[in-house]
């Protein structure tokens, strides 16, 4: 009985550390980046993209459908564009991932049970490239479809691109906000990178798209 009630004891220890207020609230950020990055990089690259485009074609046509048009072909174009050459990256990353965990696994003469599992978990943590192509069409024709929502309805030229501008930087913020908060990284630094990157990014393609339709570069 002594002996008994001394293994107990001995063992009650162990079980503290087993299930402790941690294990309840884990969570696997490495995980949660593979959707996370394509997410966001998708309804970036939608938001400024067609954002721009509405921009560089309202400064030389002041038609708010040839605006809307370029704005829902731009859309379509990448989101197809962001799917297909995310699904083709995450596929090679993947490869070589899983030919890396071969050659250790080729290198060891014996596994124990443990490796065993920890060969399962990273199998299970390898990235998904259907997940991350939808999540990445997503995002872009989520981000994408801000600025067509927020110009459609406005007919005066001016107020229209003011629009355009005011609610891309607003969606950029957020986009900078949300990432960090499930990132669990900086508020601040993710929105100001967030939103300078994206501002430079739609000055340069309206700044282009303004010169190659100016009168100098007519023929």
């Amino acid at each position: 009985m002594a002996s008994n009630f001394e293994l107990s004891e001995r063992s009650s220890p162990k079980q503290h550390r087993i299930s402790p207020r941690a294990e309840k609230e884990e969570v696997d950020y490495m995980q949660r980046a593979q959707w996370l990055r394509a997410a966001l990089l998708g309804s970036n690259d939608g938001l400024v993209t067609v954002a721009s485009l509405m921009m560089g074609v309202g400064s030389i046509k002041e038609d708010v459908k040839a605006m809307l048009l370029v704005g829902f072909a731009g859309l379509v174009a990448g989101a197809c564009s962001m799917a297909i050459g995310e699904f083709v990256s995450v596929c090679t990353q993947r490869d070589i991932e899983t030919a890396q965990m071969k050659r250790a696994i080729e290198t060891e003469t014996s596994l124990s049970a443990i490796d065993e599992q920890d060969e399962e978990e990273k199998k299970e943590r390898l990235p998904n490239p259907g997940q991350a192509a939808l999540a990445s069409a997503l995002a872009f024709s989520v981000g994408a479809a801000m600025p067509l929502l927020a110009a459609v309805f406005i007919e005066n030229h001016k107020v229209r691109m003011a629009v355009v501008a005011i609610v891309a930087t607003l969606a950029l913020l957020v986009f900078g906000v949300t990432g960090a908060v499930l990132g669990k990284t900086s508020v601040f630094k993710s929105s100001v990178r967030v939103v300078i990157g994206g501002w430079m990014a739609m000055v340069l393609t309206f700044g282009l798209t303004k010169f190659i339709g100016s009168e100098a570069m007519q023929i």
